[in-house]
């Protein structure tokens, strides 16, 4: 059957068992959501235990998003060929077995790869939602379930800190992924009662593996050197970097992270041009560049993109703050993290209201406006000594923005898109979305060792230590990405520093809270870039849909 514009608010009632459907999926995708966010306020504890430095940590919250980010556009792809509930179904499976083994790592390697696991069962999840719901579901009841689904995003989003906080400190950060194991295979059964399996129209033949390995090395690459920068150069070699055996030594005339950006620029434009031959041999291509020719999909998704760079920006930063600067304990710094949940809820809940006045792209400029007002009254509070509560406020108002863009974000982006290639549109989005949540963590990470570089020297000169000793518990300092601070505070007196342990704490603080307003500011930025893009998908849902680049009507679409 297939329904036009005219008959889309005249579609039918989904039946209870697709209501039921679309619970199941929705909580399926917020734990692959939830587990993105929730190893946040748990790393100071894994820093301690498993001896990270910053650098490691970076990577075990950017190296999920990263290879979430090179795998959907793949996995999307496979779903609409090999049907979406199987996809799903596959990827609940992986992500179990991943889950279970980053609860069992002793050592950082182990758990990164662990993390790898978990992000390829995630790539397997994510896409096939989305695309199901968007399948399934017709006319205004569409609308609805595109609010479940981005309500769910922020909502787990938010509430990761909290309960990665309560987790760690009533049992071990163990449990934060122990936890994933009961819930997944509640979700697996339930998934094969209710969800219905759904396929794209498979048009062109062979499978674009050339693709695939393009779109993983240039966003690996890119991210790689945004997490590596400050530690191994922008330019020049600070350290030698030892990678499976192979080391680029520190005395070379380049660093290594110049020659990785050079990569991603290459691969990622080799991408483009192999999808544009794909396009014309009439093959089957991983990216259908003329999706972009929507333009609510182009604005919509560079909107997503900044809004996860935000968001993830300030999730890796502030529990690092709040813990080693304040000196908080866990559950106290997952229950000032847990104001975005609050304000995402309670927004999420509005949406819908705000939408039938503002329209879904208002909704959307006026989330983003909050966003950026919230994290820039953050960042102009943050101090060494900021009550929690104080912080709480504006990221009560951050989670309002949040909540509003992102229930009416998803909605916005698919509105012109045929459902017969709704699967790799939607894991275009998705994937637009990780590559912001493994940007917004690179570039946070970077930022704020960059910036305890500078601040923690300076705050520690100010405070009457220096010289070698002072320089070494700088770069320890930033190292363990503030842990030290967290150490010395346990240790008093008894320290290595004696009598001047409470004056190097109060000035470690003093310099780690600069360092965390430059990375907030830093996150401020994409937002404002964010608003800007939401003004532009604004103007663009005025203008009615152009016909799409197969020649198919936007708004038509095929049950």
């Amino acid at each position: 059957m297939t329904t036009t514009p005219g008959a889309a608010s005249e579609a039918p009632a989904p039946t209870r068992r697709e209501w039921w459907a679309l619970a199941v999926l929705s909580i399926g995708l917020g734990l692959i959501v939830l587990d993105g966010t929730i190893v946040g306020v748990a790393l100071p504890a894994i820093i301690g235990d498993l001896g990270l430095d910053l650098t490691d940590a970076q990577w075990v919250n950017s190296l999920y998003a990263v290879l979430l980010a090179a795998l959907l556009l793949s996995t999307g792809n496979l779903a609409d060929r090999w049907g979406r509930k199987r996809l799903f179904l596959a990827g609940l499976a992986i992500f179990v077995v991943g889950s279970l083994l980053a609860a069992a790592s002793s050592a950082a390697d182990m758990l990164i790869a662990a993390r790898a696991v978990q992000a390829i069962g995630a790539a397997f999840i994510m896409p096939s939602t989305l695309s199901t719901v968007n399948a399934v579901f017709r006319g205004r009841y569409r609308a609805a379930a595109f609010g479940v689904w981005g309500a769910v995003i922020s909502g787990a989003a938010a509430i990761g800190p909290l309960a990665g906080g309560a987790l760690t400190q009533w049992t071990s950060w163990h449990w934060i992924f122990l936890v994933n194991l009961p819930l997944g295979v509640i979700v697996f059964v339930a998934a094969l009662i209710t969800v219905p399996e759904t396929r794209g129209v498979k048009k062109r033949p062979g499978v674009d593996v050339d693709g695939a390995l393009l779109s993983a090395i240039g966003f690996g690459a890119l991210v790689f050197a945004v997490i590596e920068g400050p530690d191994l150069g922008w330019w020049k070699p600070k350290t030698d970097l030892a990678m499976f055996g192979w080391v680029w030594p520190a005395d070379a005339a380049i660093s290594a992270v110049p020659v990785a950006f050079a990569i991603a620029v290459v691969a990622l434009v080799l991408f483009v041009v192999w999808e544009r031959h794909r396009e014309r041999a009439r093959r089957a291509a991983l990216l259908d560049l003329g999706l972009f020719s929507f333009r609510t999909f182009s604005w919509g998704n560079l909107t997503a993109a900044m809004v996860a760079v935000g968001e993830f920006a300030i999730i890796f930063v502030l529990p690092l703050y709040l813990i080693n600067a304040l000196g908080m304990d866990v559950m106290g710094a997952g229950l000032v993290l847990a104001a975005m949940a609050v304000g995402a809820f309670l927004s999420g809940a509005a949406a819908r209201h705000l939408a039938a006045r503002f329209g879904s792209p208002g909704t959307v400029l006026i989330g983003l406006g909050l966003e950026v007002l919230g994290v820039v009254v953050l960042a102009l509070l943050i101090g060494p000594a900021t009550p929690g509560w104080l912080v709480a406020i504006p990221l009560t108002v951050y989670g309002l923005g949040l909540g509003l863009a992102s229930a009416q974000l998803t909605g916005t982006v698919l509105r012109d898109i045929p459902v017969e290639v709704s699967g790799q549109a939607s894991a275009t989005q998705s994937t637009v979305r990780q590559i912001g949540s493994a940007l917004g963590t690179a570039f946070a990470g970077a930022a704020l060792s960059i910036s305890l570089a500078l601040t923690l020297p300076s705050a520690l000169s100010a405070a009457g230590l220096t010289g070698d000793s002072a320089t070494t518990l700088a770069d320890a300092t930033r190292q363990s990405a503030g842990t030290t601070i967290t150490q010395l505070r346990a240790e008093g007196t008894h320290s290595s520093l004696g009598d001047q342990t409470a004056a190097a704490v109060d000035a470690l603080s003093a310099g780690f809270a600069d360092a965390t307003r430059w990375a907030l500011l830093v996150a401020a930025v994409f937002l404002v870039l964010g608003f800007i893009g939401a003004m532009r998908l604004r103007r663009a849902s005025d203008v009615p849909p152009e016909v799409g680049p197969a020649g198919i009507e936007p708004t038509t679409s095929t049950v």
